[in-house]
């Protein structure tokens, strides 16, 4: 009997932590703004549900931000091409995509420039809003 209460305890736990780190665009998103940042990546987690790396911008001030970049999930990122090396550590880039509405340096991916020039789009580019579902 106690083992099959810490089991379902166990569970519950583990799934409270999944739909916390899951949201919807709009409520942590401002599909109204865009924002475009240059820098260099300092990690990527090629997880689920979403993916992510960090990036360091030079601020207005000359004082390094770390700017949370989300992307989409690494399952969706695979049908895509992507893997666990598709963005390094120490690699420039320059993203443009939607900030967080709490004005936190947090940011979801639209598009990204690499350092030779070649674009990677993880939603239409021109698009007004990302893509339902993604």
């Amino acid at each position: 009997m106690m083992k099959g209460m810490t089991l379902a305890l166990s569970l519950a736990l583990l799934a409270s932590g999944a739909a916390t780190a899951h949201h919807s665009f709009d409520g942590t998103f401002d599909r109204n703004k865009r924002v475009k940042l240059s820098g260099k990546v300092t990690e990527f987690k090629f997880t689920n549900p979403h993916s992510y790396f960090t990036l360091a911008v030079i601020g207005a001030d000359g004082r390094t931000q770390l700017w949370h970049v989300e992307t989409t999930s690494a399952s969706g990122l695979a049908d895509r091409g992507w893997t666990e090396l598709s963005i390094k550590p120490g690699e420039a880039l320059a993203i443009e995509g939607w900030p967080a509405k709490d004005g936190k340096l947090y940011v979801r991916l639209g598009a990204m420039t690499h350092a030779d020039g070649s674009t990677t789009g993880l939603w239409i580019p021109e698009g007004p809003a990302p893509i339902p579902g993604v």
